[in-house]
């Protein structure tokens, strides 16, 4: 099968109809979408604080009101038995406007209900915005039922959870905008329940909605006002904190705006700009101020207060550091710290999660290869974070991982674990590509931090001695053409395609890298919602497709890749299920697990601009830029102790210009062939 047809074939697969472009950009930074005959609809999006998530299951119905149903999890809030899933959950679905009454009528009171809704247009932009026309038929003698009335009343809902406090906020703007005064009631309301005692690690809950400031307001034509509820929990007998709705807002805003002006991604195509933004948000909310510190949380209203080897230590961290949002960057050294309690003497495994905040481990898929994940993620962070006293505390974890995989190498050379990251949902071997993938990866930067740490030379060629044999090894024994291309076997005795081929990729193992990815594109694995997992399954993870994306990207396959990224970015962001990367289906019915969006952010600063970390102030540079683009640039880039830009132009066919600017020196312009990688070194601050 020729080059060309694969491209080709790749981009009907993941073409998406027209009437799948459900959602627009806004030029606000955020989606829009304006329901005309896409109606009904529904969907779910996750957003998360400190001390809540909520899963909103909203649906515009096809009449065009709107309807959501709240998902609520209290993570600090511990439910017996206080295991991997034991955080406060409930679902809410109390219809706030429903309890509102408009009074028209200038003698009396003749209340009646808001009715006749028709959703004019929502927005997404890190709280889920609901612009709605209202009307209502008159109470009385006289007055007529009438299926539509003239609409009186504009309403815009804006929902999104307190970044600091355990309370989903929810705030209406009611305006009229009927030619006649309206008076709008607002009741006194407050719906709770306490839980049973003895289902509550600490007792019972509290679990209370409520309207705040209730009263009757009058609005002239034209007026506005603000309706706020609450939505929150906490353990009987203690209070909950006075919460300021608008306060609230505005520092969920600035969080938005900080994660939005750091490492700002500037390509031609607005979308993929776009999705990345999202990505960020999405990968930096969902973090659990707990009492074992601050724990990244996967969310999908079943893995908060814990972390994992895979989904923290090796998808997100890494990638934390080029943000520099300080939080995330807490949460990435706690992870590593929490997982370093558990180095032994006797080389027992480490558990693939730390949970219940910090005081209970989960390792019932066994080994599945969480050493090889952690010393992967924990020396990529240490390199980018650039911190000597951070990559200190974390050399001891790091060394102890290598030293436990070394200990596992199968007569073949390659690295024996009990599964992988999918925890025996499809079969892995005694020993699979992935984990030994990682053990090489990490391999190769423990040399580049040990340098900067100054560890004895003789350790340091012991580990890229190490390396070198174990690529060997990784091709000797998992080299096969399967399916017809010259690719890997996933694990001794494997004769279907796997997603998870694509991690010598990322890894930068490119004996096999033609044939791999023409495996990844083919019509076996690829399909419109990404890679299938095993070939012949019809189960997708969005975490292999996007480890897929960065490692064809690294093969130089930019055009290919870019094509699939494009793609993919589109029906993520504009298609029916918005706006985040997500994790599988049929499996978690597509929640937007967060460490996903780390690896699309991923995509973007280890594929698309070849990042690849060799020091504290040091990385080499691989742009990889689709033959289409004239420019890209990725700004604020917050590793490596500074704040830096990379632009990249198209100067011909075989060169690129390659553009570094740091805050406070003066630019440096490098001219590179398209395959090259300048070593950078960024300056050393006192």
């Amino acid at each position: 099968m020729t080059r060309k047809l694969l491209f080709s074939l790749a981009a009907a697969l993941l073409a998406l109809p027209a009437a799948a472009q459900r959602w627009t950009l806004d030029p606000q930074g955020g989606i829009v979408w304006q329901p005309q005959g896409d109606i009904p609809h529904k969907d779910h999006l996750e957003m998360t604080g400190e001390q809540i998530s909520a899963v909103l299951r909203w649906a515009v119905d096809e009449r065009g009101a709107f309807h959501v149903e709240r998902s609520l999890v209290f993570p600090l809030l511990r439910v017996k038995p206080d295991d991997t899933h034991a955080s406060l959950m409930c679902r809410v679905a109390t219809d706030i406007p429903s309890l509102l009454a408009v009074n028209t009528s200038a003698v009396g009171f003749n209340a009646s209900a808001l009715q006749f809704e028709r959703v004019e247009k929502m927005l997404f932009d890190g709280t889920l915005r609901v612009q709605s026309l209202w009307s209502f038929n008159g109470v009385g003698a006289g007055y007529d039922e009438v299926e539509n009335p003239a609409p009186v009343l504009a309403m815009e809902r804006t929902i999104f959870p307190s970044p600091t406090q355990p309370a989903l906020c929810e705030r209406y703007l009611l305006r009229n905008i009927g030619p006649k005064p309206l008076e709008i009631s607002v009741p006194e309301f407050t719906q709770e329940f306490v839980t049973p005692a003895h289902r509550g690690m600490t007792g019972s809950y509290l679990i209370r909605a409520e309207i705040a400031d209730p009263g009757v307001r009058t609005l002239q034509p034209g007026d506005s006002t603000l309706v706020e509820t609450l939505f929150r929990a906490c353990r009987v007998g203690e209070s909950l904190q006075p919460t300021d709705v608008g306060a609230e807002l505005a520092a969920r805003k600035a969080f938005i705006n900080e994660v939005t002006n750091n490492l700002v991604l500037e390509t031609p195509d607005p979308v993929i700009d776009r999705e990345f933004r999202f990505a960020k948000i999405r990968s930096t909310e969902s973090i659990i101020k707990t009492a074992g510190g601050y724990m990244h949380a996967p969310g999908g209203e079943c893995y908060y207060a814990a972390i994992w080897a895979n989904d923290q230590a090796e998808y997100v961290n890494p990638f934390f550091p080029m943000l520099g949002y300080e939080i995330a960057d807490e949460s990435a050294l706690n992870a590593f710290r929490h997982f370093a309690r558990f180095m032994n003497p006797e080389y027992r495994p480490l558990p693939s999660s730390i949970i219940a905040e910090g005081r209970d481990i989960w390792n019932g898929a066994g080994d599945r290869g969480d050493a090889a994940m952690i010393a992967y993620g924990a020396a990529r962070y240490a390199l980018a974070r650039g911190s000597k006293s951070e990559a200190e505390e974390l050399w001891p974890l790091i060394e102890w991982c290598l030293e436990y995989c070394r200990r596992k190498l199968t007569p073949q050379g390659v690295v024996a674990s009990d599964t992988d990251e999918l925890e025996g949902r499809f079969p892995a071997g005694e020993a699979n590509l992935c984990t030994s993938t990682l053990y090489y990866d990490a391999l190769r930067s423990a040399v580049y931090l040990g340098r900067e740490l100054k560890r004895p030379a003789a350790r340091l060629r012991q580990y890229a001695y190490q390396a070198d044999r174990l690529a060997e090894a990784i091709d000797r024994h998992f080299g096969a053409t399967v399916g017809g291309y010259e690719t890997y076997r996933y694990f001794d005795g494997c004769t279907k395609l796997r997603s998870w081929i694509c991690m010598p990729l990322i890894a930068g193992l490119k004996n096999r890298s033609r044939g791999t990815v023409s495996a990844l594109l083919g019509k076996e694995l690829m399909t419109p919602d990404g890679l299938l997992t095993e070939q012949g399954s019809s189960t997708f993870w969005d975490r292999s497709t996007l480890y897929a994306l960065r490692g064809i990207y690294i093969a130089g396959e930019a055009d290919r890749a870019t094509d699939v990224l494009a793609r993919y970015a589109r029906r993520r962001l504009t298609g029916d299920h918005v706006p985040y990367p997500i994790e599988a289906w049929p499996e978690g019915s597509q929640r937007h697990l967060a460490a996903e969006s780390g690896l699309f952010c991923r995509v973007v600063t280890e594929g698309l601009f070849g990042i690849r970390p060799t020091g504290f102030r040091t990385f080499e540079c691989t742009p990889s830029m689709p033959s289409g683009w004239k420019r890209m640039a990725l700004r604020h880039i917050r590793a490596f102790g500074n704040d830096f830009d990379l632009e990249v132009e198209r100067i011909d066919n075989d060169h690129l210009s390659l553009r570094l600017a740091v805050a406070g020196q003066p630019a440096r312009t490098f001219r590179i062939r398209q395959t090259e990688t300048p070593q950078i070194r960024l300056p050393q601050h006192p």
